[in-house]
């Protein structure tokens, strides 16, 4: 159940948010609503790969 769910997350995250990899943003000088943005994702995508 919880793998559909992140699973789910991490499809609305591609759809929705934005991919700071591709835009090669620096996070020494991201503000701090970037860097919310980036640990969700990173969160959402380490509760994948651990199930």
């Amino acid at each position: 159940m919880k793998t559909i769910l992140f699973k789910f997350l991490n499809f609305l995250n591609k759809i929705f948010l934005p991919n700071y990899t591709k835009k090669r943003l620096d996070l020494s000088k991201a503000s701090k609503i970037q860097m919310i943005i980036f640990g969700w994702k990173l969160y959402i995508t380490k509760q994948i790969i651990n199930q």
